[in-house]
């Protein structure tokens, strides 16, 4: 007898003692978090390998003993008699779990245990072993717990969820001994002859696994690679008895029918190429399906078991709240006496099915935190929910909007423009409308409201639009807009590329609603621009901080005698001069790269009009120093004046909050000044206020 240690995931600790109670029914259990212990024979582990569903590790242990150093972590690796385990020949690596305050990192202790063996090796006179860290000869397990470790032959090898039946996967697999686990849990492994349906199958792991628990097959009965092999403490003999019987007492087929469907047609047909490798392929059935219409495929009421998309990402909310809803009615309305079980990272998601769970089991998927919900879809379950678009709070505030803005609407020659902007203090949101998609832009919460609840109300918000205003939720555009610095604003966030066009009192640009915070067109600025237009037939125009170069695009189109566009990005001077293209606009344009708070100063009585709409702060490398509104304007005001012609003209405008001109500094600049903001702020701002300040600046 030796004492065996095998470890699991976070959250099966309990389902995996039932199940070495199953296999080793004389095993007296010591359990930890993650682990358990317990003293038994070569076969034992042996069964454990071949047979658990649940384990990750089953670890023959050679020693115990202290390490609350990095000398006694080397004293007690030099403890075994490491000759009696492996030869020279012999290929290792060491895998070493724990930290405590002398081992500060898992690498350093993997590296001590390591010289430990090999020296015991060089102390003999023999040759020293070489490491091969992906498929060694030889595993050694250390697991290190305070000022204590655990030394031992992983007969494993590699991880038992490895099954070696998936040739193929999608971008976020379910392990294996997940899918296990979220079957015991299910209830269906109590009920096997009971229909099983995985709506949401990927690669196909919950069904496969499914199948091998129905059909009494092996979990590692395809594992080609073991810890084992060349471990000289091996019995071949038992070995292979063990895979003989492991055959014997497979059943022939399942009992009940297990179905595994996705949307995705590739997915299905890697879940099927899977399945056929498994050789269980005539066991399942396949189907390519959307899950939120799906229908029973048997009369019986059985088991739904699903690993649907957590959403860790952010702008992936817009598509799945929408579908959990979708799935959530779906289910209410054809899945009637069904149990089903769904594992998911993010609880709010799941609180969108609106069902009501018996019961959630936490458990690890890789490094994410889940739970696994279980939901009977009886008549309490099924009743359809009261709340919908007709009475949530948001959704009546968008409509009100949308009600009193609908002559606006038709008038205001745009097919861009702002429909919410943060009416209702729980739904600080502004969602602004560009052709056939949604921007919804998320503020972030103030320290009073908790990230659960913000993020709450978001989903809510992300819910009801598409209902509200007909958009798809494919084609909704989320982003988080903290307070900017610099030229974050300007920051990509996403790396698609994707342009559309829009169009806004005669002109058509080009619009990006994902790739940055910004799109490339500032729609509170839509006023202002027609008051550029209107200022700049024969003139020589000047567009500082010109952005994508719109106030360019309507300078053109207002008759501007030339046209200047500044800008430190060659991005959006290159994005300026697609718009300029876009418009057929043939006059004198020059686009220039440059640093505009420096480049005034060498262009002295050029242009009748500047248009300067500067960032609030930048510290950009391509500035030869940092950049404040606040503190700078008057500087940079004076420099501008003495870049215009005779009674020229300059309209400043930013959106820095709090932002005063200093009037008596740019009076003594010779310049009028006009504060022309409520002239510049569009209808679809106005209840927002001062949403940017903008003068007229006249020498």
């Amino acid at each position: 007898m030796n004492t065996i240690l095998v470890t699991t995931s976070r959250g099966l600790d309990e389902l995996l003692k039932q199940e070495v109670l199953n296999l080793c029914p004389d095993a007296q259990i010591k359990q930890g978090p993650g682990t358990i212990q317990f003293e038994g024979s070569k076969e034992d582990a042996y069964k454990l390998c071949l047979w658990s569903r649940l384990a990750n590790r089953v670890i023959w242990v050679l020693a115990s003993g202290k390490a609350g150093d990095a000398e006694a972590l080397y004293n007690t690796a030099m403890g075994i008699d490491w000759q009696m385990q492996m030869d020279s020949r012999h290929t290792l690596s060491v895998q070493f779990i724990g930290t405590n305050f002398a081992i500060k990192n898992t690498q350093f202790g993997a590296v001590r245990v390591k010289d430990a063996i090999v020296d015991s090796f060089v102390e003999q006179g023999l040759p020293r072993p070489s490491v091969e860290r992906k498929t060694p000869d030889i595993s050694v397990y250390a697991r290190l717990h305070r000022d204590n470790v655990i030394i031992g032959i992983d007969l494993a090898g590699a991880s038992l969820h490895q099954r070696a039946y998936r040739q193929e996967t999608g971008d976020a697999p379910l392990k294996e001994h997940i899918a296990s686990a979220m079957l015991m849990r299910s209830g269906w492994t109590e009920n096997t002859s009971a229909p099983l349906v995985d709506l949401m199958c990927g690669s196909g792991t919950i069904a496969i696994e499914a199948a091998y628990i129905a059909r009494n097959i092996a979990p590692g009965i395809k594992r080609s690679y073991w810890g084992f092999t060349k471990w000289l403490g091996h019995e071949e003999k038992l070995w292979e008895a063990l895979l003989e019987n492991a055959i014997t007492v497979q059943k022939p087929s399942c009992e009940g029918g297990i179905y595994a469907g996705d949307f995705s047609r590739k997915m299905v047909a890697i879940a099927k190429a899977n399945a056929d490798f498994a050789g269980v392929f005539s066991d399942i059935s396949f189907s390519q399906q959307d899950a939120t219409k799906s229908s029973p495929p048997v009369a019986t009421p059985g088991y739904v078991v699903s690993n649907p998309p957590y959403g860790e990402r952010l702008g992936e909310l817009t598509s799945l709240i929408p579908l959990f809803s979708d799935w959530g009615k779906r289910f209410k309305e054809a899945w009637k006496g069904w149990h089903v079980s769904l594992l998911s990272s993010n609880r709010d998601l799941l609180r969108v099915l609106k069902l009501r769970a018996t019961k959630d089991y936490a458990m690890n998927n890789g490094k994410l935190e889940c739970r696994l919900a279980n939901y009977v879809l009886d008549e309490d379950n099924t009743v359809q929910f009261s709340e919908d678009a007709d009475n949530h709070e948001f959704a009546n505030r968008l409509k009100k909007n949308l009600k009193r803005m609908k002559g606006w609407i038709k008038s205001a020659n745009t097919n861009c423009y702002r429909i919410y902007d943060a009416d209702l203090p729980d739904y600080n949101v502004a969602v602004d409308r560009y052709d056939d998609w949604l921007v919804v832009q998320e503020y972030a919460p103030p320290k009073t409201v908790s990230e659960d609840k913000a993020r709450k109300r978001l989903q809510e918000v992300l819910l009801h639009l598409p209902a509200v205003t007909g958009v798809s939720p494919k084609k909704i555009a989320l982003k988080v807009r903290a307070q900017q610095k610099g030229t974050k604003q300007y920051e990509k966030i996403n790396q698609s590329g994707d342009m559309m066009e829009v169009y806004e009192n005669g002109a058509r640009f080009l619009v990006n609603l994902t790739d940055y915070l910004d799109t490339g067109l500032f729609l509170d600025h839509r006023n202002t621009r027609q008051k550029v237009k209107a200022m700049s037939e024969g003139k020589d125009v000047l567009n500082l901080f010109s952005y994508t170069g719109s106030v360019s695009v309507f300078a053109a189109m207002g008759g501007a005698k030339s046209v200047t566009t500044v800008d430190m990005s060659n991005t959006y001077l290159e994005w300026a001069k697609k718009n300029v293209a876009l418009n057929k606009l043939t006059g004198p344009h020059a686009f220039i790269q440059a640093d505009c708070t420096t480049w005034l100063n060498s262009h002295k009585g050029k242009y009748d009009l500047i248009f300067i709409d500067p960032p609030s702060f930048s510290n950009s490398k391509r500035m030869q120093n940092t950049w404040d509104v606040q503190r700078d304007h008057v500087k940079m005001l004076s420099d501008a004046k003495a870049c215009l012609k005779a009674q020229g003209t300059i309209i400043f405008s930013n959106n820095k909050r709090g932002f005063k001109l200093d009037e008596p500094a740019i009076s003594a600049l010779g310049l009028s000044v006009k504060n022309i903001t409520n002239e510049t702020i569009p209808e679809d701002f106005a209840r927002k206020g001062k949403i940017h300040q903008c003068w007229i600046l006249a020498s």
